[in-house]
C-alpha cells in the first residue's frame, strides 16, 4: 500500500500546481469538476491526509478499506483520511464534482467531531445512490462551492463550510432515519476513547510498522481503569467484547494488506502483531474462513 497522500501530493499529481491558500493553519478547502481533472493514470489505493466528498456519474467499481462496490448513475461518496479507497470506471467516462478539505477547515465541529457523522465514521455507509433529481440538488450545491471558491467575498469560507454541511445531511435524508443522536453516558465516553486509542495505531504503511496493543488489558492500562470495567463499558455500548472489536479491525486491515500490497504474509503478519506467521494464519482463518494466502488470490 502506498504512503498517505498528503495535499501537497495531491496537488502535484492532480492538478500540478499549489494553490495560494494551502499553507494556511486554519485549514483548506478546494472544488473541482471531474471533467477538469482528468485521470490519466489510476487512482492510488491509498489514504489521503484530506476529506472528499464526490458526487460521481458513470458505471464504476471504488475499492473502500476492504470492499469493492460496483456501482452506476449518480452516486455521492463519503471519504475519510483513515481509510484507503480508489476507484475505476467500467465503461465511459466519469463526470461530476468532488471538494477536498482538511479536518482544521472546520472551525466549529459539526456534532463533535467529523468522524461522528455516520458517512466519514470507520465501518459507516460511504456511497448514497441519487435519482435525477437529487442528483441535479447535489449539482447546485458543487456549482455554488465553484462559485464562491473563486469569488471575493470576505466570509466565502464560512459558506462553503455550510454547503458541506448541508450536502452532509442531504445524504443522511436520503435513507431511513436512524438513531443519530445517541445518549452520551460513561459507557459511551469509555468505549469511544477506546476507539481513537485503537485507530491511533492506524494505517499500518510499513512492514516495519508495528500494531502492539493486542489485548483488552494494554488498553486497560492506558485507559488507567480495570480491565473487567473496560469489558463492561464496550458490551454495553456496543454489544461486542473489546478482544472482538481488536479482532475486527485487524482483520479489516488484514484484508486491506492482503489485497493491496504485495508484502508477503510474514511480513503482514508481523506488522499486525503476530509473532510467527502460523499464528496470524490461524487468526485469520477463525475470523473469514480462508487462508490469508487463498484470500490474496480470489
Amino acid at each position: 500500500m502506498a504512503p498517505t497522500e498528503t495535499l501537497i501530493e495531491f496537488y502535484q499529481h492532480k492538478i500540478h500546481d499549489l494553490p495560494a491558500n494551502l499553507p494556511k493553519e486554519t485549514g483548506h478547502f478546494n472544488v473541482f469538476r471531474m471533467e477538469d481533472c482528468p485521470v490519466n493514470t489510476p487512482v492510488t489505493y491509498n489514504r489521503r491526509d484530506f476529506f472528499k466528498i464526490t458526487l460521481l456519474r458513470g458505471h464504476f467499481i471504488y475499492h473502500y478499506a476492504d470492499k469493492s462496490i460496483e456501482l452506476s448513475g449518480a452516486n455521492l461518496l463519503f471519504f475519510n483520511p483513515k481509510v484507503p479507497y480508489t476507484w475505476e470506471m467500467v465503461a465511459g467516462t466519469a463526470t461530476g464534482y468532488f471538494c477536498i478539505f482538511t479536518e482544521a477547515f472546520f472551525t466549529e465541529k459539526i456534532r463533535g467531531s467529523l468522524h461522528d457523522l455516520p458517512m466519514f465514521a470507520l465501518g459507516g455507509k460511504t456511497a448514497y445512490s441519487l435519482t435525477e433529481s437529487q442528483d441535479q440538488e447535489v449539482s447546485q450545491f458543487f456549482e455554488k462551492m465553484l462559485a464562491e471558491i473563486n469569488s471575493d467575498y470576505l466570509f466565502k469560507y464560512d459558506l462553503l463550510r455550510n454547503y458541506v454541511t448541508e450536502l452532509t445531511h442531504f445524504a443522511l435524508k436520503t435513507q431511513p432515519s436512524e438513531t443519530l443522536y445517541e445518549q452520551t453516558d460513561a459507557n459511551a465516553r469509555l468505549t469511544a476513547v477506546f476507539h481513537e486509542l485503537l485507530e491511533r495505531q492506524f494505517p499500518i504503511e510499513t512492514p516495519a510498522q508495528r500494531f502492539r496493543m493486542r489485548s483488552a488489558k494494554n488498553f486497560a492500562d492506558q485507559l488507567a481503569v480495570h480491565v473487567n470495567h473496560l469489558n463492561r463499558a464496550i458490551r454495553k455500548a456496543t454489544g461486542k467484547t473489546t478482544t472482538e472489536l481488536i479482532s475486527d479491525r485487524l482483520v479489516s486491515e488484514a484484508k486491506a494488506l492482503l489485497k493491496h500490497t504485495d508484502w508477503n504474509v510474514s511480513e503482514i503478519s508481523y506488522s499486525l502483531g503476530f509473532e510467527e506467521p502460523a499464528h496470524f494464519s490461524h487468526f485469520f482463518k477463525k475470523h473469514t474462513s480462508f487462508p490469508p494466502s487463498y484470500f490474496r488470490r480470489v
